[in-house]
């Protein structure tokens, strides 16, 4: 990466820069290869950050089918990370996990869980057969405590196990069906597709371990029983280990690393996260100590409040820059956290050298969210998110502490409690989320002439503008 004139003085953030495109031989957006070079095995360069808010066993379903990694937040008991880890790699690499309903169920039940999936649709089934499909619309006007069998559409269009994604499409076309259980020769099914997922099918490659199944990773903290956590969660197949802190570039963290490194024997091929750090010095600290990733970003995130409560942080890109660059005479990377809000941070943060990029509060608002659906006064659907470092979060992982010493560590808070993150009805789902970022990345690889991430950043020409060269790349949605 260079910029097209000199570096300024003052630190970036991704509002700051633009990439200025150069003589290009990529014929194709889909000659570009987003496999991230970090190690961790994810096919494109997306990280679901380890918040409550966002990462759940649906998410982690999901976002590795297209490639991805979600990483497990380290509040939730091993126990219950063990079993979502199970559960994950128990789903299918290519087909949906189906919202399911038993014929004598209620419209009531049914509606509090078609929204579980973004296609918006149950498979009612029978001894694992599928007799029908419950779309939301079927449910409109009709009495809650009705059962499902009712008004459900008893014609189910199926597929065959094994079906390639473009013949699945096609079929799905031909007979106007937005979704299809899939089904095995016996009949039962094993899955779902829906035209999107089996387009996706045939564009994403899933993010898979040694034994073919979906990839997902977990968080500890620095205190408490680090190796005996860490132990616990490589014992249970994660695929990444994230050691996490909002100030990573400290004695503690040196020493959760050091535990770490003796708790690997029980998973020496599992690569270990480390952060967060917002200069080359943490970064080079914690690749000592024995980092394989590197987790950059203090301050940037939607729900952080940490830079207007302390002063403390760093503008995103001029940190990803140094910590990158850092990284890369190691033969590291690290991973950008926080501070993206459209397809186009994300591509800077690639250009600027990140291995991938880790996003939590832009995925709050989808359909795959551990959130409830609620709904405000207007009508528009939304879940509620909150920061790791929010008093709300800091209660929910001191339950366990004397009534002095929870109110104690609340009073630190540095983060938002609770943030309405509204559906996008164009984009309901964590996959239409997905979409535009790799497409966005894609193209941008295209306009600096590279075929995949080190080629990206290799080739990257970035400009640096003001508020009205930002402003003047905006599309307006009405006329001025």
């Amino acid at each position: 990466m260079r910029f097209l004139h000199e570096m300024p003085a003052h630190d970036l953030t991704y509002d700051d820069a633009f990439l200025v495109p150069t003589r290009s031989a990529v014929a194709s957006r889909f000659e570009v290869d987003l496999t991230t070079p970090d190690g961790s095995g994810a096919t494109i360069p997306i990280v679901v950050a380890n918040m409550t808010a966002v990462a759940g066993r649906r998410m982690a379903e999901t976002v590795a089918r297209r490639g991805g990694l979600v990483i497990i937040p380290q509040d939730i008991a091993v126990e219950l990370v063990a079993e979502v880890v199970a559960w994950v790699k128990a789903r299918h690499p290519i087909y949906d996990t189906p919202v399911t309903l038993a014929p004598d169920d209620t419209i009531g039940a049914a509606l509090s869980l078609i929204h579980k999936r973004a296609h918006g649709a149950a498979v009612i089934e029978r001894d694992g057969v599928p007799v029908g499909i419950l779309t939301e619309s079927d449910c409109t006007d009709t009495d809650r405590f009705a059962h499902v069998a009712d008004v459900m559409t008893e014609e189910v269009f199926t597929l065959p196990d094994g079906v390639a994604p473009r013949e699945a499409f096609e079929a799905m076309h031909r007979a106007r069906r937005k979704v299809a259980p899939v089904v095995g020769p016996d009949g039962c099914m094993v899955g779902v597709l829906t035209q999107p997922a089996a387009l996706r099918a045939a564009v994403y490659a899933p993010a898979l371990d040694a034994d073919g199944r979906l990839r997902v990773g977990a968080a500890i903290g620095v205190n408490g029983d680090v190796r005996g956590r860490a132990e616990a969660l490589l014992a249970a197949g994660v695929d990444i280990l994230v050691v996490d802190t909002a100030h990573g570039h400290q004695e503690k963290m040196v020493e959760a690393l050091n535990a770490v490194r003796r708790a690997r024997h029980v998973a020496p091929h599992v690569p270990v996260v480390a952060g967060n750090v917002v200069t080359a010095a943490g970064t080079l600290d914690l690749i000592e100590a024995g980092a394989d990733i590197v987790k950059v970003g203090v301050g940037p995130g939607a729900m952080c409040t940490t830079r207007m409560q302390t002063g403390v942080g760093r503008p995103q890109l001029s940190a990803v820059i140094d910590c990158a660059t850092a990284a890369r005479r190691e033969g590291r990377w690290i991973w950008a956290d926080g501070g993206v809000r459209h397809p186009r941070d994300v591509a800077i943060a690639l250009a600027a050298g990140a291995g991938a990029v880790m996003i939590g509060s832009w995925f709050a608002g989808t359909y795959e969210s551990p959130g409830d659906l609620q709904v405000d006064p207007s009508g528009r659907a939304y879940k509620v998110s909150f920061g790791m470092a929010s008093a709300r979060a800091v209660r929910g992982r001191t339950v366990e502490d004397s009534p002095f010493d929870r109110a104690r560590k609340t009073m630190f808070e540095e983060g938002i409690s609770h943030s309405r993150m509204f559906i996008d009805p164009e984009r309901p789902g964590v996959e239409d989320l997905l979409d535009a970022i790799t497409s966005g990345v894609r193209s941008a690889c295209t306009y600096a002439g590279a075929t995949s991430l080190p080629g990206f950043h290799e080739r990257a020409l970035l400009g640096v503008q003001s508020a009205a060269g930002y402003a003047e790349g905006r599309p307006l949605d009405r006329s001025w």
